[in-house]
């Protein structure tokens, strides 16, 4: 089956889950969830994975066990592809992400390393520039609130500096050609603009989530 967007029943799933997020509506609504909503999602990635490699979807059970919102299930469905990149559908659009969302110790450390250095730390403001004037947002999963160690609170990308992520996110609000295959060509779009900045990550940092 070729990819040919989500049909309004999806959306209309996801706005009957975020009014009533309880197991009773899941079970009784199973079968638009498989053929309205994860149906589509494993043919748009079926149809991604020659370029972009195979992908995986979530479970679409919460993890509450450490929450306080004990709401059983997630009010979106989405997917992460092997190299690089993420995708989201959900009763307000959809939506596609990259980079790298959660680094650790070591790999902060190499970001910072770079991103403070003359030439690497150039080149990932111009990669962030272009993604911006895309409309592509730039995100980070927690910030500090002053320099880290060892940098100075004057350096020219202390902005930068302070990021403990670097992440791309573009959200695309509910549209008719969410329900065709422009939707696919929306990610696709996104997924080609994202690729220096992946690069960068590949390059100075080592890797990508």
């Amino acid at each position: 089956m070729s990819f040919q967007g989500w049909p309004a029943e999806a959306l209309e799933f996801y706005e009957g889950l975020e009014a009533e997020n309880s197991r009773d509506y899941w079970t009784s609504h199973k079968d638009v969830y498989e053929r309205c909503v994860r149906e589509p999602m494993e043919a748009l990635l079926e149809e991604l994975a020659p370029r972009f490699g195979e992908a995986k979807i979530f479970r679409p059970n919460r993890d509450i066990r450490f929450s306080a919102d004990k709401s059983p299930y997630k009010t979106h469905i989405g997917a992460v592809l092997e190299n690089g990149g993420y995708v989201q559908f959900s009763a307000d659009g959809l939506g596609a992400g990259s980079g790298c969302y959660l680094m650790s110790t070591d790999q902060l450390a190499r970001f910072r390393e770079a991103a403070a250095e003359e030439k690497s730390g150039r080149a990932l403001e111009s990669a962030i520039a272009k993604l911006t004037k895309a409309d592509i947002e730039i995100m980070s999963h927690g910030r500090l609130r002053s320099a880290p160690r060892g940098y100075p609170k004057d350096h020219p990308r202390i902005e930068l500096l302070r990021n403990k992520s670097m992440v791309a996110w573009r959200q695309w609000p509910v549209e008719p050609w969410l329900g065709t295959a422009e939707a696919k060509t929306r990610v696709v779009g996104f997924l080609k603009a994202t690729k220096p900045l992946n690069e960068w990550l590949d390059t100075w940092v080592g890797g990508h989530d």
